[in-house]
């Protein structure tokens, strides 16, 4: 993986415009995994990227007319099949946390970037996306290293709000690989 002003070369583009500026000076210290499915506990299809584009139809399921209205983002989505799609360029302020707080700071928002994992939080997630959730990070690591110690959850920083990545998401196998060591190493 490699980087090409603030998008990922390779990655399927899906420009969002739920997204700006950070504040001035600002660059990104925080990684925050999330997850996401739509409809709820399906996956595959258009409709998260249809979310995060502000297109979604409120008429296609019950669930969308109530989301409908938002206007959220996140730098970057892994599917099932390990397949990353990137919404909002690295350097931009996605709108994917919310109010949320980190180590004593608000608006998480402003210094971190978001990713989503296509699943729920009870049921596993693939070898494929945990790879390829590893080495995004370590690229992003590696160009943001006061990332590298602060990778979170997005139930850590909203935690009255949110839920995910959830308790099946294996954060041992994670930072195994992302440390580098041999995903067979941790199953």
């Amino acid at each position: 993986m490699q980087l090409e002003s603030g998008w990922l070369v390779g990655a399927r583009r899906v420009p969002s415009p739920h997204h700006d500026g950070r504040p001035e000076g600002e660059t990104p210290s925080l990684l925050v995994v999330h997850n996401i499915s739509l409809p709820p506990g399906e996956f595959g299809g258009p409709w998260i990227d249809a979310l995060f584009t502000g297109t979604i139809d409120p008429d296609a399921h019950p669930f969308f007319a109530e989301i409908a209205h938002l206007r959220v983002s996140a730098h970057c989505l892994i599917r099932r099949d390990g397949e990353v799609v990137q919404y909002v360029p690295f350097d931009k302020r996605a709108w994917h946390a919310g109010v949320s707080c980190y180590d004593g700071r608000e608006r998480c928002n402003d210094f971190s970037i978001g990713i989503e994992l296509e699943g729920t939080d009870t049921l596993a997630y693939t070898d494929a996306q945990y790879q390829q959730l590893a080495a995004l990070t370590r690229l992003l690591t590696t160009v943001y290293p006061a990332m590298a110690d602060h990778i979170t959850g997005h139930s850590d920083i909203a935690p009255e709000r949110k839920t995910d990545p959830g308790p099946a998401f294996d954060w041992p196998r994670f930072r195994s690989l992302v440390a580098g060591s041999s995903d067979k190493e941790t199953t």
